[in-house]
């Protein structure tokens, strides 16, 4: 066994049986480490934190102990209470296994009504079970109740991580790990959350807190375990930790200067003259009974970069739909984009080529196995994944915006490879890389540990004062937004649903 007195600040534990003990485990994916020696124990009365940058290994050790990763080395020790109630583990890696499942079952196509709910939210959360008053009492903290009855296809990131976390706590598990639990959530569902998360360390479940950022570290937390490149580099009492300077300058480094952005990309198209970008007039947006938008007023100006902001579920997403030519409720309704009125003969390709996009759906969903460069490269032919021939030209563009990213010694490398920060700076270098007329940013910092939040913030603003690109960013967190911004659209809850209400400061 290791030396435990070689590795800094490993903490020593006390004398009664530990829940949970790790010795020199390690953990290969993709014939690259990901853990390397972690020796760490959790005993009964303590509350655990795990702090480390984008790539440090949090996910992956947590995939060790829910024992969703089954091919680690070394040597794990589960008490009884772990072994009989198990480990409930709460992530975005869920939520899009459980998406993709649906969306392999789905038969729309089959259907007369052409829909398939899938599975709805009352059904992921029970199981089978009768609802109880636990259920009840749970689901109003949350405010999920209005979503019951959707499927979890249908509903926002935020809403599918308070319904997540709703199924693991009444599955009343051994040991519960939350995964940058406030992550997607709006500033209201982020205050709930915290006031939960305070409960649930001072009751009687063990959890196993990921943290990207020192401030995440909830009060409550009595230690913490910091890992750095798959490797225990401190652990301790939460404050003796977090005051080391060790670890501040591991979770602050400084933010790398960019480099001069590439000339811009031959665009296949032209603009009208003296029109705005995108105009949207008195449209509305129902589901059924759903009201998602009530007749939003929206101008979107040359030279505007514009922040969207309100509740999960408020209807951004919707908006957006509408813009890009993917919502087919935008036909009929008063909606011109890029001065041409929608419907009048354009196709989605032609709408979309103006755009250059970035979500968290995208970065989850990239084909596996591609080189940096042609994840770059796809850019220019609107794909996941690259099945075009592409020029040498092409090739050049992209490795510049690279270059002007910082990202230049990556190109060359799996994209798989790449901490989870990197990824998407190099997801931003593809949406740029055709230079287009509006940027769309939905979410961009989502998952993102403050270094590469401060990093992927820049590098927009870099872009908005280089380049005619225009900037749409789209975020729950308040103080969030780029220094370019100069527009504010805002979505606020009303008793008659969620209206937009508020541009620049003025309700229309």
């Amino acid at each position: 066994m290791r030396d435990k007195t070689k590795m800094p600040h490993l903490l020593k534990t006390g004398t009664s049986t530990p829940l949970l003990s790790l010795r020199d485990v390690s953990l290969v994916y993709r014939a690259q480490p990901v853990l390397k020696d972690i020796n760490w124990s959790l005993n009964p009365g303590q509350q655990w934190a795990c702090l480390g940058p984008n790539g440090a290994g949090k996910t992956s050790l947590a995939n060790v102990i829910s024992r969703q990763a089954r091919r680690a080395s070394g040597e794990i020790h589960r008490a009884a209470q772990l072994g009989d109630k198990g480990v409930a583990y709460v992530c975005f890696e869920q939520q899009k296994a459980l998406c993709d499942r649906d969306k392999k079952l789905d038969d729309s196509e089959f259907r007369a009504d052409a829909h398939d709910l899938g599975t709805t939210i009352s059904h992921l959360i029970l199981a089978g079970r009768e609802p109880d008053g636990r259920f009840d009492e749970w689901i109003d903290r949350l405010g999920i109740r209005h979503i019951l009855d959707r499927g979890l296809r249908f509903v926002s990131t935020g809403e599918m991580r308070k319904t997540l976390l709703i199924k693991a706590i009444l599955s009343d598990p051994g040991l519960l790990i939350l995964d940058s639990p406030l992550d997607g959530l709006d500033r209201a569902s982020q205050t709930e959350l915290t006031r939960i998360i305070d409960e649930l360390l001072s009751g009687p479940i063990p959890l196993l807190i990921l943290c990207r950022q020192m401030d995440d570290v909830p009060q409550g937390v009595s230690h913490l375990m910091v890992l750095d490149h798959g490797t225990v580099v401190a652990a301790g009492l939460r404050g003796d930790i977090l005051a080391d300077p060790m670890v501040q300058a591991l979770m602050e480094p400084p933010v790398a200067p960019l480099g001069q952005l590439p000339v811009a990309t031959e665009r296949p198209y032209e603009l009208i003259a003296d029109t705005p970008l995108l105009a949207l007039r008195k449209v509305s947006v129902n589901y059924g009974d759903l009201q998602v938008l009530h007749e939003v007023n929206w101008i979107f100006q040359r030279g505007q970069h514009c922040a969207v902001s309100g509740p999960n579920g408020c209807g951004k997403t919707t908006l957006l739909s509408l813009i890009t030519g993917d919502n087919h409720k935008a036909y009929g309704q008063d909606i011109t984009l890029f001065g041409i009125p929608r419907g009048s003969g354009e196709s989605v390709w032609d709408i979309k080529q103006k755009y250059g996009q970035l979500d968290t759906l995208l970065h989850l969903n990239h084909v596996r196995g591609m080189r940096v460069l042609e994840v770059v490269v796809s850019g220019f032919f609107d794909t996941i994944g690259l099945y075009d021939e592409c020029g040498v030209v092409q090739r050049d563009t992209a490795g510049q915006w690279l270059a002007a990213l910082g990202l230049a010694p990556y190109t060359k490398e799996s994209f798989d490879a790449l901490s989870f920060g990197l990824q998407r700076m190099v997801l931003l270098a593809r949406a740029m890389v055709k230079s287009p007329i509006i940027l769309l940013l939905d979410e961009p910092t989502l998952g993102l540990d403050g270094h590469h939040r401060k990093l992927i913030l820049a590098a927009i603003d870099h872009i908005a004062a280089n380049s005619d690109t225009q900037i749409i960013f789209v975020s729950h967190s308040a103080g969030e937004t780029p220094q370019c911004i100069n527009q504010q659209l805002v979505f606020e809850p009303r008793g008659d649903g969620f209206n937009l209400v508020c541009i620049n400061g003025r309700k229309p």
